[in-house]
């Protein structure tokens, strides 16, 4: 397992990723002085947004659907706990948004290879209600929807 985002798990077989990035911002207000530079006064954390980048070969690892299955996590608007394989967690995520390039293409209209970028945007912890509620979405995966 790379990395598990809700019940998702990045893995060879499923969505493996080859490139993490990570960008992280801070607020900081500025107040206007006479004939200095403004001031800065830190407000806090702004943006912290983690880009997966990964190609799928669906003939020997993952496929479309386990793209359409996070995309299904998206159209619930709900965070999911992003964490990653070495146990290190990264806190509660959102979807922002995913590329889709699909090439290779077979006679049936079926790509032999599907390049993604997903953007996962971090909430505050104390978002209770945006936590993503398990439903539907365990149950097609306890029913290997994602195999």
């Amino acid at each position: 397992m790379m990395m598990a985002y809700g019940l998702f798990v990045f893995a060879l077989d499923t969505a493996s990723y080859r490139e993490l990035q990570r960008r992280t911002s801070w607020r900081h207000a500025p107040q206007s002085r006479v004939g200095r530079r403004p001031a800065r006064q830190f407000l806090g954390p702004a943006e912290d947004t983690i880009t997966l980048t990964g190609t799928l070969l669906p003939h020997f690892t993952g496929g479309q659907q386990n793209l359409d299955y996070l995309r299904e996590m998206a159209n619930q608007g709900a965070a999911w706990p992003l964490i990653e394989g070495n146990g290190s967690y990264y806190g509660l995520f959102i979807i922002e948004g995913m590329n889709e390039g699909k090439s290779h293409h077979m006679r049936d209209g079926s790509a032999q290879k599907i390049e993604f970028d997903l953007s996962l945007q971090r909430i505050d912890e104390d978002s209770g209600n945006a936590l993503g509620r398990l439903g539907n979405l365990t149950a097609r995966a306890l029913t290997g929807a994602l195999a």
